[in-house]
Protein backbone atom coordinates (compact mmCIF):
# COMPACT_ATOMS: atom_id res chain seq x y z
CA UNK A 1 0.00 0.00 0.00
CA UNK A 2 1.90 3.35 -1.15
CA UNK A 3 1.52 6.09 1.50
CA UNK A 4 3.02 9.09 2.68
CA UNK A 5 6.01 8.33 5.34
CA UNK A 6 5.99 10.46 8.25
CA UNK A 7 9.46 11.16 8.76
CA UNK A 8 10.38 11.02 12.82
CA UNK A 9 13.37 12.46 14.72
CA UNK A 10 12.47 10.08 17.66
CA UNK A 11 12.87 6.73 17.35
CA UNK A 12 10.13 6.11 20.08
CA UNK A 13 8.37 8.07 18.11
CA UNK A 14 8.10 5.89 14.78
CA UNK A 15 7.54 2.62 16.85
CA UNK A 16 4.41 4.26 18.52
CA UNK A 17 2.89 5.52 14.86
CA UNK A 18 4.16 2.23 13.00
CA UNK A 19 1.71 -0.01 15.83
CA UNK A 20 -0.80 2.51 15.39
CA UNK A 21 -0.81 2.17 11.70
CA UNK A 22 -0.60 -1.49 11.49
CA UNK A 23 -3.51 -1.47 14.19
CA UNK A 24 -5.21 0.08 11.54
CA UNK A 25 -4.73 -1.93 8.53
CA UNK A 26 -5.60 -4.67 10.39
CA UNK A 27 -8.54 -4.05 11.97
CA UNK A 28 -9.66 -2.73 7.81
CA UNK A 29 -8.64 -5.72 6.62
CA UNK A 30 -12.07 -6.72 5.47
CA UNK A 31 -13.02 -4.07 3.31
CA UNK A 32 -11.63 -3.28 -0.28
CA UNK A 33 -8.23 -2.22 -1.16
CA UNK A 34 -9.07 1.44 -2.10
CA UNK A 35 -11.29 1.71 0.99
CA UNK A 36 -8.48 0.17 3.34
CA UNK A 37 -6.13 2.68 2.04
CA UNK A 38 -8.98 5.71 2.16
CA UNK A 39 -9.24 4.93 5.96
CA UNK A 40 -5.22 4.86 6.76
CA UNK A 41 -4.46 7.88 4.40
CA UNK A 42 -7.02 9.83 6.50
CA UNK A 43 -5.70 8.88 9.76
CA UNK A 44 -2.49 9.37 8.33
CA UNK A 45 -2.91 12.89 7.34
CA UNK A 46 -4.08 13.73 10.93
CA UNK A 47 -1.14 12.52 12.58
CA UNK A 48 1.09 14.42 10.00
CA UNK A 49 -0.56 17.59 10.39
CA UNK A 50 -0.45 17.64 14.08
CA UNK A 51 3.04 16.89 13.57
CA UNK A 52 3.48 19.64 11.37
CA UNK A 53 1.92 22.34 14.28
CA UNK A 54 3.84 20.86 17.26
CA UNK A 55 4.93 24.66 18.43
CA UNK A 56 7.88 23.28 19.91
CA UNK A 57 5.98 20.24 21.79
CA UNK A 58 8.09 17.04 21.98
CA UNK A 59 7.48 15.04 18.66
CA UNK A 60 5.93 12.08 20.79
CA UNK A 61 3.77 13.98 23.59
CA UNK A 62 2.02 15.11 20.12
CA UNK A 63 1.88 12.19 18.78
CA UNK A 64 0.25 10.76 21.72
CA UNK A 65 -1.57 13.35 22.25
CA UNK A 66 -3.11 13.33 18.47
CA UNK A 67 -3.40 9.25 18.68
CA UNK A 68 -5.55 9.91 22.11
CA UNK A 69 -7.96 12.38 20.10
CA UNK A 70 -7.95 9.83 17.24
CA UNK A 71 -9.22 7.15 19.22
CA UNK A 72 -8.47 3.38 19.72
CA UNK A 73 -8.96 1.69 15.92
CA UNK A 74 -10.60 -1.25 16.90
CA UNK A 75 -13.54 1.04 18.36
CA UNK A 76 -13.65 4.28 16.38
CA UNK A 77 -13.25 2.53 12.89
CA UNK A 78 -16.16 -0.20 13.79
CA UNK A 79 -19.02 1.64 12.80
CA UNK A 80 -17.17 2.69 9.37
CA UNK A 81 -16.40 -0.52 8.30
CA UNK A 82 -19.62 -1.92 8.79
CA UNK A 83 -21.00 0.61 6.94
CA UNK A 84 -18.35 0.36 4.02
CA UNK A 85 -18.78 -3.70 3.76
CA UNK A 86 -22.47 -3.04 3.76
CA UNK A 87 -22.73 -1.08 0.88
CA UNK A 88 -19.46 -3.33 -0.76
CA UNK A 89 -22.25 -6.43 -0.01
CA UNK A 90 -25.25 -4.45 -2.05
CA UNK A 91 -23.34 -3.24 -4.45
CA UNK A 92 -21.44 -6.80 -5.54
CA UNK A 93 -24.35 -9.55 -3.95
CA UNK A 94 -21.66 -11.40 -3.24
CA UNK A 95 -22.59 -13.85 -0.34
CA UNK A 96 -19.20 -13.54 0.94
CA UNK A 97 -19.54 -9.96 1.78
CA UNK A 98 -22.94 -9.82 2.73
CA UNK A 99 -22.47 -12.57 5.87
CA UNK A 100 -19.34 -10.19 6.44
CA UNK A 101 -21.52 -7.62 6.68
CA UNK A 102 -24.07 -8.60 8.38
CA UNK A 103 -21.77 -9.77 11.67
CA UNK A 104 -20.84 -6.67 11.33
CA UNK A 105 -23.79 -4.93 11.43
CA UNK A 106 -25.70 -7.50 13.98
CA UNK A 107 -25.32 -4.63 17.12
CA UNK A 108 -26.49 -2.17 14.77
CA UNK A 109 -29.81 -2.86 14.79
CA UNK A 110 -32.75 -5.53 15.11
CA UNK A 111 -33.23 -5.19 11.00
CA UNK A 112 -29.92 -6.68 10.54
CA UNK A 113 -31.05 -9.78 12.81
CA UNK A 114 -34.03 -10.53 10.81
CA UNK A 115 -31.35 -10.21 7.42
CA UNK A 116 -29.02 -12.79 9.08
CA UNK A 117 -32.02 -14.82 9.52
CA UNK A 118 -33.63 -14.69 6.44
CA UNK A 119 -30.42 -15.45 4.31
CA UNK A 120 -30.01 -18.53 6.92
CA UNK A 121 -33.61 -19.77 6.14
CA UNK A 122 -32.35 -20.35 2.41
CA UNK A 123 -30.08 -23.20 3.51
CA UNK A 124 -33.54 -24.26 4.15
CA UNK A 125 -33.81 -24.82 0.18
CA UNK A 126 -30.22 -26.21 -0.27
CA UNK A 127 -31.00 -29.03 2.54
CA UNK A 128 -34.20 -29.95 0.92
CA UNK A 129 -32.26 -30.49 -2.38
CA UNK A 130 -29.79 -32.63 -0.93
CA UNK A 131 -32.91 -34.21 0.99
CA UNK A 132 -34.27 -35.04 -2.36
CA UNK A 133 -31.23 -36.61 -4.04
CA UNK A 134 -30.80 -38.78 -0.95
CA UNK A 135 -34.65 -40.11 -0.63
CA UNK A 136 -36.58 -38.81 -4.06
CA UNK A 137 -39.81 -40.24 -2.56
CA UNK A 138 -40.21 -38.71 0.67
CA UNK A 139 -39.01 -35.01 -0.45
CA UNK A 140 -41.21 -32.93 -2.78
CA UNK A 141 -44.15 -30.54 -3.07
CA UNK A 142 -47.50 -32.02 -3.24
CA UNK A 143 -50.38 -30.00 -3.31
CA UNK A 144 -54.26 -30.92 -2.75
CA UNK A 145 -56.78 -29.29 -4.88
CA UNK A 146 -56.55 -25.49 -3.40
CA UNK A 147 -56.99 -26.98 0.32
CA UNK A 148 -53.42 -27.45 1.18
CA UNK A 149 -49.52 -27.89 0.09
CA UNK A 150 -46.60 -29.55 2.37
CA UNK A 151 -43.32 -28.13 0.88
CA UNK A 152 -40.31 -30.33 2.28
CA UNK A 153 -40.15 -33.67 4.18
CA UNK A 154 -43.64 -36.05 4.13
CA UNK A 155 -44.04 -39.40 4.69
CA UNK A 156 -48.08 -38.39 5.05
CA UNK A 157 -48.67 -36.99 1.80
CA UNK A 158 -47.42 -40.41 -0.15
CA UNK A 159 -49.29 -42.26 2.07
CA UNK A 160 -52.71 -39.81 1.62
CA UNK A 161 -52.53 -41.02 -2.24
CA UNK A 162 -51.51 -37.02 -3.18
CA UNK A 163 -49.05 -37.34 -5.99
CA UNK A 164 -45.63 -34.73 -6.26
CA UNK A 165 -46.29 -32.14 -8.13
CA UNK A 166 -43.20 -30.66 -9.13
CA UNK A 167 -41.19 -34.10 -10.21
CA UNK A 168 -38.00 -34.20 -11.49
CA UNK A 169 -38.31 -30.14 -11.51
CA UNK A 170 -38.41 -29.97 -7.70
CA UNK A 171 -34.41 -29.32 -7.80
CA UNK A 172 -34.54 -26.91 -10.31
CA UNK A 173 -37.18 -25.00 -8.73
CA UNK A 174 -35.35 -24.87 -5.60
CA UNK A 175 -32.30 -23.41 -7.16
CA UNK A 176 -34.51 -21.00 -8.80
CA UNK A 177 -36.12 -20.28 -5.37
CA UNK A 178 -32.58 -19.93 -4.06
CA UNK A 179 -31.24 -17.50 -6.26
CA UNK A 180 -34.27 -15.31 -6.69
CA UNK A 181 -35.01 -14.79 -2.61
CA UNK A 182 -31.06 -13.99 -2.23
CA UNK A 183 -31.55 -11.56 -5.17
CA UNK A 184 -34.67 -10.05 -3.41
CA UNK A 185 -33.23 -10.28 0.38
CA UNK A 186 -30.17 -8.10 -0.71
CA UNK A 187 -32.17 -6.11 -2.75
CA UNK A 188 -34.03 -5.45 0.58
CA UNK A 189 -30.31 -5.24 2.52
CA UNK A 190 -29.37 -2.20 -0.43
CA UNK A 191 -33.08 -0.60 0.03
CA UNK A 192 -32.34 -0.53 3.98
CA UNK A 193 -29.26 1.20 4.34
CA UNK A 194 -30.32 3.67 1.35
CA UNK A 195 -32.63 4.82 4.13
CA UNK A 196 -30.39 4.68 6.65
CA UNK A 197 -28.13 7.27 4.01
CA UNK A 198 -30.53 9.56 4.10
Amino acid sequence: MKTGEIKFSQEASKRVYNDYMKRILKVTDVLSKDDKQDIYMEFNSHIFEALQHKNGLNEIDVLLDVIEKLGIPEEVLKPLIADKKLEQATKTFNPIHVFRALLLNITNGFSYIIFFVLYLLLFVFVFLIFAKINNPTEVGFWYKNGSSFVLGLSNKANQNGIPETLGNAFIPVMIASILLFYFLITLLLKFKKSINTK
